[in-house]
């Protein structure tokens, strides 16, 4: 059976929300009894984004099978709660190396190689690759940028072939773009729009869908106008405004009928038969919405990091906290703290009411200090403590520099020369001096000790979970660990990695050398981010800093407005 190919492009600027379309109308189908996955194409010239600085980029995300991948793949895992791998994100700089590649493997026998046809024909392989595994009936393939854009053409070009290749029946092109309201004139623009279809159709691409981003309801007659001048039907102009959450987005362009205009345009009955559904089955994401929406408190957690300052930097975390405290029954306030603003005068005061750190990850010197009085005021006062990677090991060096008196201690990525490197540099990193994709990367095998907390969290003995690391706690020192109280109950069998550590003492202790933040999804958040968070309401409750519930009059964000692309 022919799988059906949904390009969904951008127009008038970035960061409309592309990425949370995509998710919802992937879950729609989903929902529908189809197959669905999302893949996302960068037009960047990195090969992946794993180099890039937080701050220019947000958060990297991370595969089972080892890609370092743009933020979106998150929200297409959360949404759909389907693994995603390497050939769900593609960049112009791993278009171009692979066709370098080829080109010095003598692949093109001696011909000239160019953009038409050389990389336009890379492009289209990637786009079909997922679709041609027989795994999925749908595949949603989001461009990054907008129309217009120079580095998105080629994409554009590959789309328009495919649509001519595939047959219209099989592909469909939805446009995200801007309606803008502008007060001094007191009404919705439609021409900024109009100007991004007339750039696509210079590309040969007709929309066959327009969803239009805005902060007020669209008017029947402002419709019918976007419907004529971009040269779609009324119905198929879908207004998508500002929500509350992210996750009654899906609802929103149900209540649109998005997917139903989908169904029909792609003659998905025919195709696919009583497979089917005749409506999405959304009662459990609305028993989730529910959950969300009508927490019984709010609870306090500070996350401690060094990019707080930028929104998507810790993404999946805040994302897992959000699905964590919706099972939990509370609103989680989530405040990011800079580390390096944190001292041993003032830790009280940033850190004094919150019912649970959580120490993140990051890589680089800059406010690691910040993090070690973090982790001692947590330790030192009983609060319930969660270390993500760095925030592991830097939970380790607390703990060597404080409860074992070895005042120097620290990991060797930032003292190469200190006398306790109780982290060091992992012995098959030593060799390496490549930075981009070089980290031990993707899911390892973690075995639990019985009897631990970790091993009750999980409820089984053996986990696989998803890493991006270059330095591991050294085992040469972990005797001395061990022997004042710190317990190693996560291990990677193969080469005796320490994955989990705790501090069985205390109320909740957790570091771990990986992301579980990767693997929450929509009623299925991760069990560590489940049990932390219980254990923070424990705390406020015990501590009486439980706050009542926001409710129904909280400020509305501007979700979409602010979601990378």
């Amino acid at each position: 059976m022919q799988t059906k190919y949904i390009f969904v492009t951008g127009g008038v600027t970035s960061s409309l929300g592309k990425g949370i379309i995509c998710a919802s109308l992937g879950r729609l189908l989903e929902n529908r009894g189809l197959r669905v996955t999302i893949q996302k194409f960068d037009p960047y010239i990195n090969v992946d984004p794993g180099t890039m600085n937080p701050y220019e980029h947000g958060e990297v995300y991370v595969t089972d099978d080892g890609a370092e991948t743009d933020l979106d793949l998150g929200h297409y895992e959360r949404f759909l709660g389907v693994p995603t791998s390497q050939a769900n994100n593609v960049t112009t700089g791993r278009v171009y190396l692979e066709v370098i590649n080829k080109e010095r493997s003598g692949a093109y026998l001696g011909k000239t190689v160019q953009v038409v046809p050389h990389i336009i024909d890379e492009i289209k392989h990637w786009m079909l690759k997922l679709g041609e595994t027989g795994d999925y009936d749908v595949i949603i393939t989001e461009i990054g940028g907008t129309a217009g854009d120079i580095e998105g053409q080629p994409y554009l070009e590959a789309i328009r072939q495919l649509r001519y290749e595939l047959g219209i029946r099989n592909t469909l092109n939805i446009h995200l773009t801007l309606v803008p309201y502008l007060e001094a004139a007191g009404e919705l623009k439609s021409k900024p729009t109009q100007h991004s279809v007339k750039t696509l159709l210079g590309f040969g691409l007709q929309p066959d869908i327009l969803v239009c981003r805005m902060d007020r309801p669209l008017p029947e007659d402002v419709k019918r106008k976007l419907a004529l001048f971009c040269n779609v039907e009324p119905r198929a102009v879908i207004a998508s405004l500002d929500a509350e959450s992210i996750y009654e987005v899906p609802l929103l362009m149900k209540e649109q009928g998005l997917d139903t205009i989908v169904v029909e345009r792609l003659r998905m009955e025919e195709d696919f038969g009583a497979k089917l559904l005749a409506t999405p089955d959304m009662d459990g994401w609305v028993r989730f919405l529910r959950q969300l929406k009508e927490p019984a408190g709010t609870v306090r957690i500070a996350l401690v990091g060094k990019y707080v300052e930028h929104q998507d930097a810790y993404k999946s975390i805040s994302e897992s906290f959000i699905l964590a405290g919706a099972m939990n029954g509370v609103e989680v306030q989530l405040d990011q703290i800079l580390s390096e603003n944190i001292t041993q005068k003032n830790v009280k005061k940033l850190l004094g009411d919150a019912a649970g750190i959580l120490v993140a990850p990051g890589f680089g010197g800059r406010g690691i200090e910040g993090k070690i009085e973090a982790i001692r005021y947590a330790r030192e006062n009983d609060i319930p403590f969660f270390g993500i990677c760095l925030g592991m090991q830097c939970a380790v060096i607390e703990f060597a520099r404080n409860a074992c008196g070895w005042d120097t201690a620290h990991s060797t990525e930032f003292d190469a020369d200190t006398a306790y490197p109780v982290i060091d540099l992992m012995e098959e990193q030593k060799k390496i001096s490549a930075k981009g994709g070089t980290m031990r990367l993707g899911a390892y095998t973690c075995e639990l000790q019985e009897g631990s907390k970790a091993h009750a969290i999980y409820g089984r003995k053996t986990v696989k979970e998803r890493h991006r690391h270059r330095y591991e706690l050294n085992n040469n020192l972990r005797y001395k660990l061990a022997e004042q109280g710190m317990a190693f109950t996560g291990v990677n069998p193969k080469r005796d990695l320490v994955e989990i550590i705790e501090l069985p003492n205390l109320r909740h202790f957790i570091g771990v050398q990986f992301h579980p933040e990767y693997k929450s999804s929509v009623g299925n958040p991760h069990p560590l981010f489940n049990s932390f968070v219980r254990a923070c309401v424990a705390y406020a409750t015990e501590t009486d800093s439980m706050q009542e519930p926001k409710g129904p009059n909280r400020k509305k964000s501007r979700h979409l407005a602010s979601a990378k692309m």
